[in-house]
């Protein structure tokens, strides 16, 4: 068993219509599971949680869960929404339902004004699933939200017993560091930008929650591999991979093109919902033109399907 996680940031997936459609679970865990990745992590940015209703965030919640069940695949739900009610109804529910723990970002719209207002959310949530680790999701590019992460980690060991660590999805290295050194903490720091995955794992990182692990795994395992036997050349070579892919998407936008290249993969989630941009065809034509150089990347045969198609 590998000594380190790397967990998928899943993708929510649409119908022809963008409703939540639970059916495209199973598909999507079977798929992760041959990649071997040591989890899941649904409703995060790259499953457009704060796009997504209440009803379905509690169902993709369950249906993540129930799928999971009697596999390898620990389930972790982010459940931080801008409503405290819908968050603690998420929390409850990620308690019953038997998650393997729970995250949280701030609110986005009305934010708090400091570390005391993020630690007191996060106390309501654990206790909302007391016998689940709660993580924060220190995200600020999303969120606007730019605290101390190191006093948060600080004071959450000290006032928030489930305190379980953190999903650091901010480039800062250094604030990395701290994070990593804090005196005492033993919780787990999940990183969150995947391109600069190997940097992470030099100051002493062993978790990963990303987009890129739902098609791309198997490069980070043997990345890793490389790096633990001391070959590091050979390591960087193959993050220059990964951030050359991440790079090369961009331009069409992270999550529309990642979410259609799980589609050319033969595991249809659909389209993104607004406000973010679904591709046409004509992008969808040049997206895959442009992943076509990358396709021994990929665990499967890169295919084009029309996006305008129904696979669902």
């Amino acid at each position: 068993m590998s000594s380190y996680r790397l967990i998928a940031a899943v993708h929510t997936p649409f119908d022809a219509r963008g409703e939540f459609h639970s059916s495209a679970v199973e598909r999507q865990a079977e798929f992760l599971l041959n990649q071997k990745v040591a989890g899941v992590f649904p409703g995060g940015t790259t499953g457009e949680s704060l796009s997504l209703s209440l009803q379905e965030r509690l169902a993709l919640g369950k249906q993540w869960v129930d799928v999971a069940a009697g596999t390898d695949l620990e389930v972790i739900l982010h459940v931080g929404a801008n409503a405290l009610p819908d968050a603690i109804a998420l929390a409850e529910q990620a308690g019953q339902i038997g998650a393997a723990g729970i995250a949280a970002m701030p609110p986005t719209y009305f934010r708090p004004d400091g570390i005391e207002m993020i630690l007191q959310d996060l106390k309501r949530l654990s206790a909302a699933a007391p016998d689940l680790p709660i993580y924060y999701y220190d995200i600020p590019s999303m969120t606007g939200v730019a605290v101390d992460t190191v006093k948060l980690v600080e004071q959450a060991m000290e006032s928030i017993p489930q305190f379980g660590g953190i999903k650091f999805s901010r480039p800062d290295l250094p604030v990395l560091q701290e994070v990593m050194n804090v005196r005492g903490f033993e919780g787990d720091v999940f990183f969150g930008s995947d391109e600069m995955i190997l940097s992470a794992w030099m100051l002493g990182v062993r978790g990963a929650v990303g987009s890129t692990y739902n098609f791309m795994t198997p490069i980070y395992h043997q990345m890793l591999d490389e790096f633990s036997a001391g070959n590091i050349e050979q390591a960087r070579q193959l993050q220059l991979q990964s951030a050359k892919l991440v790079t090369a998407i961009k331009p069409f936008g992270f999550l529309a093109a990642s979410k259609l290249l799980m589609r050319f993969l033969g595991v249809d989630c659909g389209q993104v919902r607004s406000p973010l941009r679904a591709l046409d065809e004509e992008r969808s034509r040049e997206l895959f033109e442009t992943l076509e150089p990358f396709a021994g990347l990929f665990p499967g045969k890169l295919e084009y399907v029309s996006s305008s198609a129904v696979m669902l």
